[in-house]
Protein backbone atom coordinates (compact mmCIF):
# COMPACT_ATOMS: atom_id res chain seq x y z
CA UNK A 1 0.00 0.00 0.00
CA UNK A 2 2.05 2.87 -1.44
CA UNK A 3 -0.59 5.46 -0.35
CA UNK A 4 -0.03 4.15 3.48
CA UNK A 5 3.92 4.65 3.38
CA UNK A 6 6.53 7.30 3.59
CA UNK A 7 10.39 7.05 3.56
CA UNK A 8 11.62 7.76 7.22
CA UNK A 9 14.11 10.84 6.88
CA UNK A 10 17.08 9.71 8.32
CA UNK A 11 18.77 11.97 11.24
CA UNK A 12 21.42 9.99 12.61
CA UNK A 13 20.85 11.03 16.35
CA UNK A 14 22.08 14.56 14.65
CA UNK A 15 20.11 17.98 15.55
CA UNK A 16 19.10 20.93 13.22
CA UNK A 17 23.31 21.91 13.94
CA UNK A 18 24.49 18.46 12.66
CA UNK A 19 25.68 17.60 16.35
CA UNK A 20 25.41 14.47 17.60
CA UNK A 21 22.82 14.60 20.15
CA UNK A 22 21.98 10.70 21.12
CA UNK A 23 24.86 8.18 20.89
CA UNK A 24 24.99 4.86 18.56
CA UNK A 25 22.77 6.08 15.87
CA UNK A 26 23.52 6.29 12.27
CA UNK A 27 23.67 4.21 8.72
CA UNK A 28 20.68 2.08 8.63
CA UNK A 29 18.91 1.03 5.80
CA UNK A 30 16.17 2.63 3.79
CA UNK A 31 12.99 1.97 5.61
CA UNK A 32 9.25 3.35 5.09
CA UNK A 33 7.06 4.88 7.88
CA UNK A 34 3.87 2.86 7.63
CA UNK A 35 1.02 4.93 9.10
CA UNK A 36 -0.53 2.90 11.48
CA UNK A 37 -4.33 3.74 12.97
CA UNK A 38 -3.62 3.80 16.46
CA UNK A 39 -7.51 5.71 17.15
CA UNK A 40 -9.55 3.12 15.64
CA UNK A 41 -11.97 6.01 15.36
CA UNK A 42 -13.93 4.75 12.15
CA UNK A 43 -16.49 3.47 14.36
CA UNK A 44 -19.32 1.02 13.49
CA UNK A 45 -17.51 -0.12 10.02
CA UNK A 46 -16.31 -3.04 9.27
CA UNK A 47 -12.96 -3.80 7.85
CA UNK A 48 -11.80 -7.59 6.37
CA UNK A 49 -7.89 -8.08 7.21
CA UNK A 50 -6.21 -8.33 3.63
CA UNK A 51 -2.82 -9.14 5.08
CA UNK A 52 -0.45 -9.58 7.88
CA UNK A 53 3.16 -7.60 7.24
CA UNK A 54 5.59 -6.83 8.53
CA UNK A 55 6.90 -3.55 9.94
CA UNK A 56 10.71 -2.65 10.25
CA UNK A 57 9.53 0.48 12.48
CA UNK A 58 8.10 -1.95 15.18
CA UNK A 59 8.32 -5.57 16.72
CA UNK A 60 5.07 -6.29 16.21
CA UNK A 61 3.31 -7.24 12.70
CA UNK A 62 0.59 -4.55 11.17
CA UNK A 63 -2.48 -5.74 9.61
CA UNK A 64 -4.33 -4.31 6.62
CA UNK A 65 -7.25 -3.83 6.60
CA UNK A 66 -9.99 -2.72 4.06
CA UNK A 67 -13.40 -1.30 5.49
CA UNK A 68 -16.71 -1.82 3.78
CA UNK A 69 -16.72 2.39 2.78
CA UNK A 70 -13.28 1.28 0.27
CA UNK A 71 -10.92 3.02 2.66
CA UNK A 72 -7.55 0.87 3.52
CA UNK A 73 -5.93 1.59 7.11
CA UNK A 74 -3.05 -0.35 9.18
CA UNK A 75 -3.43 -1.48 12.37
CA UNK A 76 -1.64 -3.24 14.96
CA UNK A 77 -2.31 -7.44 14.33
CA UNK A 78 -2.95 -9.09 17.43
CA UNK A 79 -2.15 -12.58 18.28
CA UNK A 80 -4.13 -15.52 16.05
CA UNK A 81 -5.83 -12.79 13.66
CA UNK A 82 -5.49 -13.80 10.24
CA UNK A 83 -6.15 -12.77 6.63
CA UNK A 84 -10.03 -12.85 5.78
CA UNK A 85 -10.85 -11.60 9.52
CA UNK A 86 -13.19 -8.94 10.15
CA UNK A 87 -12.88 -6.62 12.71
CA UNK A 88 -14.97 -3.41 13.88
CA UNK A 89 -14.47 -0.49 16.65
CA UNK A 90 -17.48 0.91 18.31
CA UNK A 91 -19.28 0.72 21.64
CA UNK A 92 -21.63 -1.70 20.90
CA UNK A 93 -19.83 -4.45 18.62
CA UNK A 94 -19.11 -8.11 19.31
CA UNK A 95 -16.51 -9.36 21.98
CA UNK A 96 -14.12 -10.53 19.31
CA UNK A 97 -10.52 -10.36 18.75
CA UNK A 98 -9.19 -7.55 16.87
CA UNK A 99 -12.48 -5.43 17.51
CA UNK A 100 -11.96 -1.85 19.83
CA UNK A 101 -14.70 -1.19 22.51
CA UNK A 102 -14.43 1.53 24.77
CA UNK A 103 -12.99 0.00 28.45
CA UNK A 104 -16.60 1.01 30.23
CA UNK A 105 -17.85 -2.00 27.97
CA UNK A 106 -15.03 -4.19 28.53
CA UNK A 107 -15.60 -7.09 31.36
CA UNK A 108 -13.36 -7.86 33.73
CA UNK A 109 -10.11 -10.13 33.07
CA UNK A 110 -10.15 -8.98 29.50
CA UNK A 111 -6.97 -8.81 27.66
CA UNK A 112 -6.56 -5.66 25.63
CA UNK A 113 -3.62 -3.85 23.91
CA UNK A 114 -3.44 -0.75 22.03
CA UNK A 115 -5.22 1.24 25.27
CA UNK A 116 -5.69 4.83 25.15
CA UNK A 117 -4.76 6.89 28.02
CA UNK A 118 -6.79 9.74 26.80
CA UNK A 119 -10.03 9.57 25.10
CA UNK A 120 -9.65 10.07 21.36
CA UNK A 121 -5.94 10.48 21.55
CA UNK A 122 -5.22 7.13 20.32
CA UNK A 123 -3.62 3.95 21.60
CA UNK A 124 -0.42 4.40 23.88
CA UNK A 125 0.27 1.27 26.26
CA UNK A 126 0.88 -1.86 24.78
CA UNK A 127 1.90 -1.28 21.37
CA UNK A 128 5.00 -3.92 21.19
CA UNK A 129 5.10 -7.05 20.18
CA UNK A 130 3.44 -9.63 22.70
CA UNK A 131 2.37 -7.26 25.28
CA UNK A 132 -1.09 -7.18 26.76
CA UNK A 133 -3.04 -5.25 29.75
CA UNK A 134 -5.30 -7.12 31.98
CA UNK A 135 -8.46 -5.11 32.98
CA UNK A 136 -9.05 -5.68 37.00
CA UNK A 137 -11.38 -3.40 38.04
CA UNK A 138 -13.36 -0.82 37.57
CA UNK A 139 -14.48 2.31 40.28
CA UNK A 140 -15.74 5.91 39.79
CA UNK A 141 -15.34 6.02 35.68
CA UNK A 142 -11.50 4.74 36.12
CA UNK A 143 -10.39 1.47 34.79
CA UNK A 144 -7.84 -0.49 36.77
CA UNK A 145 -5.49 -1.68 34.24
CA UNK A 146 -2.03 -4.30 35.02
CA UNK A 147 0.64 -3.22 32.64
CA UNK A 148 3.17 -5.42 31.04
CA UNK A 149 5.45 -4.49 33.98
CA UNK A 150 3.24 -5.27 36.88
CA UNK A 151 2.39 -1.69 37.43
CA UNK A 152 -1.76 -1.10 38.22
CA UNK A 153 -2.87 1.99 36.91
CA UNK A 154 -6.38 4.00 36.26
CA UNK A 155 -7.34 5.01 33.22
CA UNK A 156 -11.07 6.35 32.05
CA UNK A 157 -12.93 4.35 31.07
CA UNK A 158 -14.19 6.31 27.74
CA UNK A 159 -10.58 5.13 26.34
CA UNK A 160 -10.65 2.63 23.61
CA UNK A 161 -8.74 -0.28 23.94
CA UNK A 162 -8.58 -3.51 21.22
CA UNK A 163 -9.33 -6.99 22.24
CA UNK A 164 -6.06 -9.51 22.48
CA UNK A 165 -2.47 -9.61 23.05
CA UNK A 166 -0.33 -8.59 20.66
CA UNK A 167 0.85 -10.99 17.91
CA UNK A 168 5.10 -12.07 17.39
CA UNK A 169 5.74 -13.12 21.10
CA UNK A 170 9.03 -14.71 19.66
CA UNK A 171 10.38 -11.79 18.70
CA UNK A 172 12.64 -11.19 21.82
CA UNK A 173 14.28 -14.78 21.34
CA UNK A 174 15.31 -14.02 17.60
CA UNK A 175 19.52 -14.01 17.49
CA UNK A 176 20.35 -10.91 15.03
CA UNK A 177 23.48 -13.14 13.83
CA UNK A 178 25.47 -10.68 12.77
CA UNK A 179 27.22 -7.54 13.49
CA UNK A 180 26.06 -6.18 9.97
CA UNK A 181 22.82 -6.82 10.80
CA UNK A 182 23.08 -4.54 13.94
CA UNK A 183 24.50 -1.84 11.98
CA UNK A 184 21.44 -2.12 9.06
CA UNK A 185 19.59 -1.12 11.87
CA UNK A 186 20.79 1.73 12.67
CA UNK A 187 22.55 1.00 16.33
CA UNK A 188 26.46 1.77 15.98
CA UNK A 189 28.75 0.12 18.64
CA UNK A 190 28.30 1.26 22.36
CA UNK A 191 31.65 1.17 24.25
CA UNK A 192 32.49 1.01 27.68
CA UNK A 193 33.40 4.31 29.49
CA UNK A 194 36.15 2.47 31.04
CA UNK A 195 37.64 1.63 27.89
CA UNK A 196 37.69 5.37 26.79
CA UNK A 197 40.27 7.69 27.43
CA UNK A 198 39.44 10.46 30.00
CA UNK A 199 38.70 13.48 27.63
CA UNK A 200 36.26 10.93 26.44
CA UNK A 201 34.23 9.81 29.54
CA UNK A 202 34.50 10.47 33.36
CA UNK A 203 35.75 6.56 33.55
CA UNK A 204 38.27 6.67 31.39
CA UNK A 205 41.65 6.05 31.95
CA UNK A 206 43.93 4.66 34.14
CA UNK A 207 46.71 1.55 33.50
CA UNK A 208 45.42 -1.64 32.78
CA UNK A 209 42.11 -3.01 33.21
CA UNK A 210 41.15 0.16 35.70
CA UNK A 211 37.60 0.57 37.39
CA UNK A 212 35.73 3.39 37.23
CA UNK A 213 37.75 5.36 39.97
CA UNK A 214 34.79 7.39 41.70
CA UNK A 215 32.04 6.44 44.02
CA UNK A 216 28.86 7.58 41.94
CA UNK A 217 29.27 6.45 38.28
CA UNK A 218 28.63 9.06 35.70
CA UNK A 219 27.21 9.11 31.94
CA UNK A 220 29.63 10.36 29.19
CA UNK A 221 28.46 14.15 29.95
CA UNK A 222 29.27 14.13 33.91
CA UNK A 223 25.94 13.43 35.26
CA UNK A 224 25.46 10.77 37.63
CA UNK A 225 24.19 7.51 36.12
CA UNK A 226 22.22 5.62 39.11
CA UNK A 227 19.09 6.29 41.28
CA UNK A 228 15.97 7.45 41.00
CA UNK A 229 15.32 10.27 38.03
CA UNK A 230 11.10 10.25 38.27
CA UNK A 231 9.83 13.52 39.32
CA UNK A 232 8.12 13.05 42.78
CA UNK A 233 5.24 15.62 41.83
CA UNK A 234 4.69 13.88 38.47
CA UNK A 235 1.09 14.49 37.37
CA UNK A 236 0.56 10.69 36.61
CA UNK A 237 1.61 9.53 39.99
CA UNK A 238 -2.07 9.74 41.04
CA UNK A 239 -3.19 7.52 39.18
CA UNK A 240 -0.98 4.49 39.77
CA UNK A 241 -1.95 2.19 42.13
CA UNK A 242 0.86 0.21 42.63
CA UNK A 243 4.93 0.57 41.74
CA UNK A 244 6.45 -1.96 39.11
CA UNK A 245 8.91 -2.39 41.59
CA UNK A 246 7.45 -2.97 45.17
Amino acid sequence: MKQLKIIKKKHSGRNSSGKVVVRHQGGQHKRYIRQVDFRRDKLNVTGKVLAIEYDPNRTCDVALIQYTDGERRYILSPLDLKAGDTVVSGENVEFRLGNTLPLKMLPIGTVVHNVELTAGKGGQLARSAGSSVIVQAKEGGYAHLKLPSGEIRKVREEGFATIGQLGNINWKNEDLGTAGRKRRMGIRPTVRGTAQNPRSHPHGGGEGRSGIGMNTPKTYAGRPAVGKTRNKNKYSNKYILQRRKK
